[in-house]
């Protein structure tokens, strides 16, 4: 029995575990259960020595002072006070307008605020739901395509798990051990990549079934002018004054930028991006105020509602953003800035009260300690897990995998699409991420890259049966019972679940082709990151040699590098009168001399 349980621990611990999970057992007890039971077991076979866990104590401890885990309620704050600060719907309203005359412009309006609410709420439950409650009756009232409609609600909503400050992204940081900062700029590009790709779909439709997503009828149109003017020419001209100041401001960018933060290197494509469009939002704000307070009315009703409305989230989200890539700040210090600026953006519409302080402060509590507990339960079965030699295991089931590095992360996106089917996208970040990192760090994947991919990946599990958390909420939110619309006095059919589930299936394939896109093209996330330092090794390790403590013979180095010196001649003994005594070297600055990259 002894030797059955030795020489099968690693699989009988998971199998351990999947027993705790489905018991009912919360994921963070299951973990600490698990982990504690087996190396119990483990100490009383011989297999581990008897202090396994003595140092238990201090990892725990390690992991409540990780700074880099205050960006999770920091950011959690910021979205939650702007969700509940009614900016959703403010931002619905509003882009449904600008888009609203043209076909397809419903959806464009859901997809473009669900990116917008990613970037500041970054939770998946308030984007749905929000979206489901305000544009879900005006899509159906219209004539919309309901497998379209349900779609593009539940998959905008999930872009809060790829676009930056996405709490996925700092949980993958976390756990690969890698910056925060570098996993934001390596996600940036990709996640806007994917609106991109939500938003062709729809244009596609518009084209090809141009019934399925009517335009908004003249009568729905809110911001008009007297005349009788749509108000889109102003707001062309406005946004057209803020993009050529922001490719004023990219071209000039790191003449700019660099003296004031004293960097040598050039800026990041994606620092570049993030600053421009910064500075193009904030001239749009300072010039609608600017036509607001002389009443110059140079801008129509919609240019100027969609500047008070749209470009203060947008400054909010660049300006952190912009000090993360800029190396300002880092990611905890970026969001604890964020949450501030939320509290003054509610404030300003005077929508912040004491009731909305104390149900963030509660919401964001709870998905604290939540992922703190699942992160503790980790440890303590990873303890287990690596006494064992679990990651010799994990690296022999994929050792034998054809393709090598693509082979490998064929099928782990596959196992990690399937758990997203039936675990929280947290689970599989605390559980599953920390043992495919030692084999891809063998198969040398830049970790970057992997948590980018995983992350776009683990986005699907919001949208995948049979636990698909995002059909859930929009299942919520929907019409159950058939209803009279109090607009136009139609009588609209409830949305069944079949509906919402049928919605689903042409955006997962989306994301799963830009998983393909970005497995196939490693550069659309490392090009963000800058090129490796090159270090001179040789060099270091001559200045090493030299300043290493002499040997018991007087000598420097091992007793294996000292040779007899030989006799110097004649010539070589002749003073240099003109040669000045040398300087004595710094060996720190020769240090950093051979450690600064070459050209």
């Amino acid at each position: 029995m002894i030797e059955f349980l030795t020489n099968n621990f690693v699989p009988l611990l998971f199998g351990g575990l999947l027993v705790f999970l489905l018991s009912g057992f919360p994921v963070a007890f299951a973990l600490a259960a698990t982990g504690l039971f087996f190396g119990y077991i483990g100490m009383e076979i011989g297999l581990f020595p008897p202090n396994l866990f003595q140092a238990l104590p201090l990892r725990v401890f390690g992991i409540m002072q990780n700074e880099t885990l205050l960006a999770i309620p920091f950011f959690t704050l910021m979205g939650i006070i702007l969700e509940r600060s009614r900016m959703a719907e403010a931002l619905l309203s509003t882009v449904a307008q600008v888009f609203g005359p043209v076909r397809g412009g419903l959806a464009v309006a859901v997809i473009l605020v669900g990116a917008l609410l990613a970037a500041t709420t970054g939770v998946v439950a308030a984007a749905v739901i929000s979206m489901g409650l305000i544009s879900l009756p005006i899509m159906l009232r219209y004539g919309y395509n309901r497998t379209i409609a349900m779609g593009t609600i539940t998959a905008s909503g999930t872009l809060a798990q790829a676009i930056p400050p996405s709490l996925v992204l700092i949980v993958l940081a976390d756990q690969m051990g890698r910056s925060v900062g570098d996993m934001y700029a390596g996600a940036l590009v990709p996640g806007l990549m994917l609106v991109g790709l939500y938003l062709l779909f729809i244009a596609v439709v518009a084209i090809v079934l141009p019934r399925w997503v009517p335009a908004l009828p003249q009568e729905a149109r809110i911001y008009v002018e007297p005349s009788g003017a749509s108000g889109h020419r102003s707001l062309l001209v406005l946004l057209a004054i803020s993009a050529l100041a922001g490719w004023l401001w990219s071209q000039n960018h790191e003449a700019i930028i660099n003296p004031l933060i004293e960097r040598q290197m050039a800026p990041g494509g994606d620092e570049v991006v993030i600053m421009s469009i910064s500075v193009a939002s904030v001239l749009a704000l300072v010039l609608a105020l600017l036509n607001r307070l002389f009443r110059l009315r140079l801008l129509s009703r919609l240019a100027e509602q969609v500047t008070f409305v749209l470009i203060p989230p947008l400054v909010l989200i660049f300006l952190v953003l912009g000090t993360i890539f800029l190396g300002v700040a880092t990611p905890t210090e970026g969001g604890a800035m964020g949450a501030l600026g939320a509290l003054i953006m509610a404030a300003s519409r005077r929508t912040l009260s004491l009731k909305l302080m104390n149900e963030a402060l509660e919401s964001t509590t709870k998905l604290s300690i939540f992922v703190l507990f699942i992160l503790i339960g980790s440890t303590v079965f990873s303890f287990t897990f690596n006494a064992a030699d679990g990651h010799v295991w994990v690296e022999h089931l994929f050792d034998k995998l054809p393709g090598g590095q693509m082979g490998f992360l064929l099928v782990v996106n596959f196992l990690v699409f399937i758990l997203g089917m039936f675990i929280d996208f947290f689970e599989i970040a605390f559980i599953v991420v920390p043992l495919l990192v030692p084999v891809a760090q063998s198969l040398d994947i830049n970790l970057i890259w992997f948590g980018v991919i995983l992350a776009m990946n683990m986005q699907t599990s919001f949208l995948t049966p049979p636990f698909g958390f995002a059909l859930f909420y929009l299942r919520s939110v929907a019409a159950r019972q058939d209803y009279t619309d109090k607009v136009t006095g139609k009588l609209i059919p409830a949305v069944t679940t079949a509906q919402i589930y049928k919605g689903s299936i042409a955006f997962i394939v989306l994301q799963l082709i830009m998983v393909a896109v970005i497995m196939l093209n490693p550069g659309i996330v490392t090009g963000s990151l800058g090129a490796p330092v090159k270090v001179d090794n040789e060099a270091v390790q001559d200045l090493l040699r030299d300043m290493a403590p002499p040997s018991e013979g007087g000598g420097y180095g091992t007793e294996e590098e000292e040779q007899p010196a030989e006799e110097p001649s004649a010539d070589e003994l002749k003073p240099e009168a003109e040669e000045a005594a040398p300087a004595e070297v710094d060996p720190n600055k020769a240090l950093q001399d051979a450690l600064k990259p070459k050209n």
